[in-house]
């Protein structure tokens, strides 16, 4: 496995599909091909998931307020994958445990009871909890919470690293033999008989031709610059661009709790807690127009989010208090819906190919707790012109590190007694971050002096050597932002010293 771009004068021969895009979707169909015994090549113009994979609400979930559009089939699917991917990778996905606070005036009780119910036994729940009412005046989930929300209701979902869920699916795809292309840009693809020939570009300016048997576009919000502006065709599918933004607080409240907040708009807001000490707070939904490249929060969306937190908890952030921000471009199926929040959060593939002729497989929407699906079903589209492809594999198969055996904790707690005098918090994060891989990453490391220069928090050299060697890191963003998330927790001052250092 290497994280080097393609260098001038490299052959990659024939490849049996080539990806374009890095993002969840891209990263779970190679890893899925791969695992299959084909030949692949995946190629992302920027960093991997530095799109709208990095910029989610970081929920595996099944989409409760997806029922209200009737979207059973998708909450379904969406469920029952909240279930395979919690165990597969229990290190960067675990449980959390959702209060929605009742108000009347957006939903009736019944109804949200209701749908309650209906998402307990939709998808066949095994490990999370059922939901339950509350007494909020006396329930401890109801003490950060304004006096007049009394009735409340809990249910279960799941949060994700969702960044380093496509690093994880990429390096099992890399282990099964795929090539990863970090900042190489599909330039233009032809079709050559019952081949592709598709051009890759360098961030180093080196170009070079692919051969591949089968072109896979998974560019999310470029699908359409894909399709039109590498290869040339035309497409009958759209994709509708959607702005959601997120703000990053202090945590406000005790407890491990999350809270599901309705808004007067019909729309729900999450609070999670994020970072131990953090809180997320997401997110809006408001159709966009411009580059996705080009996406960020507006004054309006951060003061929209602190008004329902106003509205609901007794001592909400203020402004000032905001940390951090971000926005993502989420590429959703236009299925021509007139409000935001019901355009649908299911996929559609387009297949560019007929016989004799090697096909183009666009994916249009998507969300990553069906990622896994998605590819399944992405590589059966393709099956036509691969009949020797082998079975689906991913369902019971850990990603890497996520092979722990038993409990997170009493692993957590295994690692911390391999290196007592490491501390405990800093082995924690290597638990939390890397599950079984931690002990490569540490080596022959026993002692704080042993993992090299500390660039603040619990951030140091040797983990940044082995994000640069095994996960493609290059940039001081890779290392801080996506792979990790220390930038939330060192100073300007250290980050500057950081970037230096890279």
């Amino acid at each position: 496995m290497t994280g080097a771009a393609p260098v001038a004068g490299r052959d990659h021969g024939l490849v049996d599909i080539a990806v374009i895009g890095g993002g969840i979707n891209g990263a779970g169909i190679a890893r899925d091909a791969a695992g299959r015994g084909l030949k692949v090549l995946l190629c992302e113009k920027d960093d991997f998931a530095e799109g709208t994979s990095s910029r989610s609400g970081k929920l595996i979930h099944g989409g409760l307020r997806y029922l209200e559009y009737y979207e059973f089939r998708l909450v379904r699917e969406a469920l029952i994958e909240r279930e395979v991917l919690l165990a597969s990778a229990p290190h960067i996905i675990w449980p959390m445990r959702f209060v929605l606070p009742h108000s009347p005036e957006q939903r009736p009780a019944w109804l949200v009871r209701t749908g309650l119910l209906l998402y307990d036994h939709l998808g066949g729940r095994k490990q999370l909890p059922a939901s339950r009412s509350l007494d909020l005046s006396q329930a401890p989930e109801g003490a950060p919470l304004r006096q007049e929300f009394r009735r409340g209701f809990e249910y279960s979902d799941c949060w994700v690293d969702d960044s380093r869920l496509v690093i994880l699916n990429l390096i099992d795809a890399a282990q099964n033999g795929a090539r990863i292309l970090p900042r190489t840009r599909a330039v233009r693809a032809r079709r050559d008989g019952e081949l592709w020939l598709l051009e890759v570009r360098g961030d180093d300016g080196t170009e070079q031709v692919v051969r591949s048997r089968a072109l896979v576009n998974a560019a999310g919000p470029w699908v359409q610059d894909v399709i039109q502006g590498v290869t040339g065709l035309n497409s009958a599918q759209n994709v509708r661009l959607v702005k959601g933004s997120h703000i990053v607080v202090p945590k406000f409240w005790d407890g491990p709790q999350a809270y599901l907040l309705q808004n007067t708009d019909r729309r729900v807001i999450f609070v999670n807690p994020y970072e131990d000490d953090l809180a997320l707070i997401g997110t809006t939904d408001i159709p966009y127009q411009g580059r996705a490249e080009d996406v960020a929060i507006g004054e309006d969306e951060t003061d929209y989010l602190l008004q329902v937190l106003r509205r609901y908890f007794r001592t909400p952030p203020q402004p000032s208090e905001i940390v951090h921000a971000f926005s993502g471009v989420r590429p959703l199926y236009d299925d021509n819906a007139d409000n935001p929040s019901a355009v649908t959060r299911d996929y559609v593939f387009e297949v560019h190919g007929a016989e004799g002729a090697p096909p183009l497989l666009s994916i249009f929407g998507g969300k990553i707790t069906t990622y896994r699906r998605l590819a399944e079903q992405a590589m059966q589209r393709l099956a036509p012109w691969f009949p020797k492809l082998s079975p689906a594999w991913t369902a019971d198969r850990p990603l890497p590190g996520g092979d722990i055996g038993g409990s997170f904790d009493d692993f957590s707690r295994a690692l911390a007694s391999d290196y007592p005098d490491l501390p405990q918090k800093l082995i924690h994060h290597y638990a939390r971050l890397y599950g079984t891989r931690a002990r490569e990453l540490l080596g022959a490391a026993r002692i704080v002096a042993d993992l090299g220069r500390h660039f603040g928090g619990d951030f140091y050299e040797c983990e940044a050597a082995y994000l640069r060697a095994k996960e493609w890191a290059k940039l001081p963003a890779d290392f801080l932002d996506r792979r990790t998330k220390h930038g939330l927790h060192l100073t300007p001052t250290e980050r500057l010293a950081f970037e230096s250092y890279i």
